[in-house]
């Protein structure tokens, strides 16, 4: 085990020269040793994010490291973020009636795949109560209709804050969150759907898909915004499916790709490794070790 803490920074500013100059010289005054880098300079934005990996050697806390980089921050306005890479995050998870994310989830977070603690699983269907109960994980059940939809929004809001969430998973939950719970948690709610939208709407996308003849199946991992699945894009994947190959082996290829491509995503966000750009996203590639376990997903 190693003895020094390991910490991410996180940065984004302005791009002008001397930024990684200070962030280095800040790093190695205080004591500390970087282990992986990744930085991108969107030349259309004049946008920089940087993200550092490094270990305290001299054992500053987080606290003590976010106060004395105070003034490096001030003089480049940056938007400045420590992360204590041992800290699981809070994941609070929604789903509806389909399983198969959800139980990937918790099967990744049981085998620490994907570091976090799961606070609650919220349903509008009674389905996954024992699966999520047997997890010795609360589960929530939150009926919504169009008639009590404000209502039960405004309950799974108040859920999230008690139980302290700072993530939420949409694990194939199949109601539409209202612009106020968008903005509220903003680049904190993550959603999993198949690539086929907006070609093939509706239920029984899979079905469709297979009547036309497709010969890719994918699923794309995003970002809530008020706007129906258009939020900015954390991760996607596909698969090559043929003529030789059933509706039903559709649905069941379909799910595989949906649960690794959110997993993915889910990975990617808990790490730090994601930072919005406008309407889109750079993610950077795992630090070494930290994608091992799920590469065997």
């Amino acid at each position: 085990m190693d003895k020094f803490p390991k910490i991410t920074l996180r940065v984004t500013c302005h791009s002008v020269r001397g930024i990684f100059a200070a962030i280095g010289a800040f790093l190695s005054e205080n004591g500390c040793n970087i282990r992986d880098c990744a930085q991108f300079d969107d030349s259309e934005t004049g946008r920089f994010c940087m993200r550092l990996s490094f270990r305290s050697e001299l054992g500053r806390t987080l606290e003590e490291l976010r106060e004395a980089f105070e003034p490096v921050a001030a003089k480049y306005s940056m938007e400045a973020e420590f992360l204590d890479e041992a800290a699981k995050r809070n994941v609070l998870i929604l789903v509806s009636r389909f399983g198969h994310c959800l139980n990937d989830l918790l099967y990744r977070t049981r085998i620490g795949a994907l570091p976090m603690n799961i606070v609650g699983v919220i349903s509008n269907h009674l389905d996954y109560q024992k699966v999520v109960a047997n997890n010795d994980i609360p589960f929530h059940h939150i009926r919504v209709t169009k008639e009590n939809k404000r209502e039960a929004e405004a309950a799974q809001m108040r859920i999230a804050a008690e139980s302290g969430a700072e993530l939420i998973v949409l694990a194939r939950y199949m109601q539409v969150l209202s612009d106020e719970m968008c903005q509220r948690y903003s680049g904190r709610i993550i959603n999993i759907h198949h690539s086929f939208l907006p070609s093939f709407k509706g239920a029984n996308p899979y079905k469709q898909a297979f009547e036309r003849g497709v010969k890719l199946i994918g699923a794309t991992s995003h970002y809530v915004t008020a706007d129906l699945d258009e939020g900015p894009i954390i991760e996607q994947d596909i698969i090559r499916v043929t003529h030789a190959q059933n509706g039903e082996d559709y649905v069941s290829l379909g799910r595989d790709v949906e649960a690794q491509v959110l997993s993915r995503a889910i990975h990617a966000h808990i790490h730090g490794r994601v930072f919005l750009d406008g309407n889109k996203t750079i993610v950077f590639p795992p630090s070494p070790g930290s994608y091992a376990s799920e590469r065997m997903g």
